[in-house]
């Protein structure tokens, strides 16, 4: 399997992105993951790289994207943290992927029995961590179907809050950097949030936060508010 070199890179769209992205994880789930010599693969990128794609995951050991996703070195930027929320440290990490490397898509990828999720649900203060739950906190009130035992021992609840999370995520993208907007809305980058499940390996895709181009904008962004 061929490194991205800037050529290739250039000629992905972000369509073509999101698509390999699908594939990769097609092929993860089913164990028929690309054969590829790692080390040609490092003296490929020692002179650059050229990712097609940054993925905004958590920090939990079992969601590393690139194994997710079936891909390479070089071949996507992993920006991951607790939750994977979003900060301005992760905004401008975005903004240099997709403005500075020529990266064409942005996956923000919550997952299944999220331990960031469940300390918000839970509202626990510890140190530094108390600042990043209060970052999703704000999607611990806004899910308003579950009325009964809104704490992590509700696996309905906590799944319901993540989707909710990595929806507001995508938003959040669209609203505080107006470089990534600017490409998203021009059709030069796309954006999508999606969810991982630990248990089977399978990702899906929010379509309702699909973003690629102008035509699709209004609907998909009143769609996240809601």
């Amino acid at each position: 399997m061929k490194t991205l070199n800037k050529i290739s890179q250039k000629s992905i769209s972000p369509e073509d992105a999101l698509n390999l992205l699908k594939k990769g994880n097609a092929r993860f789930v089913d164990n028929l993951q690309l054969h590829r010599n790692l080390l040609e693969q490092v003296n490929d990128t020692r002179d650059g790289q050229w990712p097609m794609a940054a993925i905004v995951s958590c920090m939990d050991s079992r969601t590393s994207a690139e194994l997710i996703f079936d891909q390479g070195l070089g071949d996507v930027f992993s920006i991951r943290l607790a939750g994977a929320v979003i900060s301005d440290n992760v905004l401008g990490s975005l903004e240099y992927a997709c403005n500075v490397a020529g990266s064409k898509f942005i996956v923000v990828l919550g997952h299944s029995k999220c331990g960031a999720i469940k300390g918000a649900c839970d509202k626990v203060e510890m140190g530094n961590l108390t600042g990043l739950l209060n970052k999703i906190t704000p999607s611990v009130y806004a899910e308003k179907t579950i009325k009964h035992n809104r704490t992590s021992s509700n696996p309905e609840f906590v799944e319901a809050v993540t989707h909710i999370h990595t929806e507001r995520s995508v938003q959040a993208i669209m609203e505080q950097s107006h470089i990534l907007r600017n490409m998203i809305l021009n059709g030069e980058i796309g954006i999508v949030g999606a969810l991982y499940d630990v248990e089977t390996g399978v990702v899906t895709f929010l379509e309702n936060t699909l973003v690629i181009g102008r035509e699709n904008f209004r609907e998909q962004h009143e769609a996240i508010a809601v």
